[in-house]
Protein backbone atom coordinates (compact mmCIF):
# COMPACT_ATOMS: atom_id res chain seq x y z
CA UNK A 1 0.00 0.00 0.00
CA UNK A 2 1.30 3.46 -0.39
CA UNK A 3 2.34 5.84 1.88
CA UNK A 4 0.44 8.61 0.74
CA UNK A 5 -3.15 6.85 -0.20
CA UNK A 6 -6.27 8.41 1.33
CA UNK A 7 -9.88 6.93 1.38
CA UNK A 8 -12.83 5.99 2.90
CA UNK A 9 -15.22 3.17 3.07
CA UNK A 10 -19.13 5.58 3.41
CA UNK A 11 -22.46 3.74 4.01
CA UNK A 12 -25.41 5.48 2.38
CA UNK A 13 -28.60 3.84 0.86
CA UNK A 14 -28.08 0.75 2.59
CA UNK A 15 -25.00 0.11 1.02
CA UNK A 16 -21.26 0.76 1.58
CA UNK A 17 -18.93 2.62 -1.13
CA UNK A 18 -15.04 2.81 -1.52
CA UNK A 19 -14.62 6.45 -1.94
CA UNK A 20 -11.37 8.75 -2.65
CA UNK A 21 -10.97 13.18 -3.15
CA UNK A 22 -12.50 13.85 -6.49
CA UNK A 23 -14.17 10.71 -7.03
CA UNK A 24 -17.98 11.12 -8.70
CA UNK A 25 -20.30 8.29 -7.97
CA UNK A 26 -24.12 7.41 -7.94
CA UNK A 27 -25.90 6.30 -5.38
CA UNK A 28 -29.90 6.91 -3.94
CA UNK A 29 -31.24 10.09 -4.23
CA UNK A 30 -30.27 12.21 -1.38
CA UNK A 31 -31.27 15.83 -1.90
CA UNK A 32 -31.36 18.32 -4.23
CA UNK A 33 -28.64 19.27 -7.09
CA UNK A 34 -25.63 21.51 -5.88
CA UNK A 35 -25.93 21.09 -2.25
CA UNK A 36 -23.59 19.78 0.19
CA UNK A 37 -24.20 17.16 2.51
CA UNK A 38 -21.97 14.80 4.96
CA UNK A 39 -21.93 11.16 4.97
CA UNK A 40 -20.85 8.64 7.58
CA UNK A 41 -17.69 6.99 7.02
CA UNK A 42 -17.51 3.58 8.30
CA UNK A 43 -13.80 2.89 7.43
CA UNK A 44 -11.30 5.44 6.85
CA UNK A 45 -7.70 4.73 5.69
CA UNK A 46 -4.89 7.49 5.67
CA UNK A 47 -1.34 5.81 4.28
CA UNK A 48 -0.44 2.65 6.71
CA UNK A 49 -3.00 3.81 9.50
CA UNK A 50 -6.65 2.33 9.57
CA UNK A 51 -9.50 3.86 11.52
CA UNK A 52 -12.45 1.33 12.14
CA UNK A 53 -13.56 1.45 15.68
CA UNK A 54 -16.58 3.84 16.44
CA UNK A 55 -14.34 5.72 18.88
CA UNK A 56 -11.80 6.46 16.26
CA UNK A 57 -14.28 7.66 13.80
CA UNK A 58 -15.97 10.27 16.20
CA UNK A 59 -14.87 12.58 14.47
CA UNK A 60 -14.72 11.72 10.86
CA UNK A 61 -16.45 13.00 8.42
CA UNK A 62 -16.74 12.93 4.23
CA UNK A 63 -17.79 15.66 2.34
CA UNK A 64 -19.60 15.14 -0.60
CA UNK A 65 -21.32 17.51 -2.75
CA UNK A 66 -25.05 16.84 -5.05
CA UNK A 67 -23.58 17.64 -8.52
CA UNK A 68 -26.91 16.21 -10.17
CA UNK A 69 -29.49 13.53 -10.85
CA UNK A 70 -29.47 10.02 -13.14
CA UNK A 71 -31.65 7.39 -13.64
CA UNK A 72 -31.81 3.68 -13.63
CA UNK A 73 -32.19 1.09 -16.49
CA UNK A 74 -36.23 -0.25 -16.98
CA UNK A 75 -36.40 -2.73 -15.48
CA UNK A 76 -39.83 -4.63 -16.71
CA UNK A 77 -41.67 -7.55 -14.49
CA UNK A 78 -44.72 -9.47 -15.50
CA UNK A 79 -46.67 -11.96 -13.34
CA UNK A 80 -49.20 -14.14 -13.78
CA UNK A 81 -51.20 -17.12 -12.42
CA UNK A 82 -51.69 -20.26 -14.17
CA UNK A 83 -55.19 -21.36 -15.21
CA UNK A 84 -56.92 -18.24 -13.30
CA UNK A 85 -56.58 -15.37 -15.89
CA UNK A 86 -54.30 -13.36 -13.25
CA UNK A 87 -51.83 -10.97 -15.22
CA UNK A 88 -49.80 -8.11 -14.20
CA UNK A 89 -46.98 -6.35 -16.00
CA UNK A 90 -44.83 -3.72 -13.87
CA UNK A 91 -41.92 -1.95 -14.61
CA UNK A 92 -39.50 0.50 -12.44
CA UNK A 93 -36.67 2.97 -12.98
CA UNK A 94 -34.16 3.83 -9.96
CA UNK A 95 -33.20 7.78 -9.37
CA UNK A 96 -30.01 7.60 -8.00
CA UNK A 97 -27.53 11.50 -7.29
CA UNK A 98 -24.29 11.59 -9.24
CA UNK A 99 -22.35 12.89 -6.07
CA UNK A 100 -18.56 14.46 -5.66
CA UNK A 101 -16.72 13.87 -2.64
CA UNK A 102 -15.17 17.39 -1.66
CA UNK A 103 -13.35 15.90 1.51
CA UNK A 104 -12.20 13.13 3.71
CA UNK A 105 -11.64 14.77 7.32
CA UNK A 106 -10.01 12.60 10.32
CA UNK A 107 -11.80 14.87 12.74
Amino acid sequence: MAQDSKYAVIATGGKQYRVEEGQQLLVERLGEASSDLELRPVLLVEGDEVLATPEALAGATVTARIVGDAKGPKIRGFTYKNKSNQRRRWGHRQHYAQIEIVSIARG
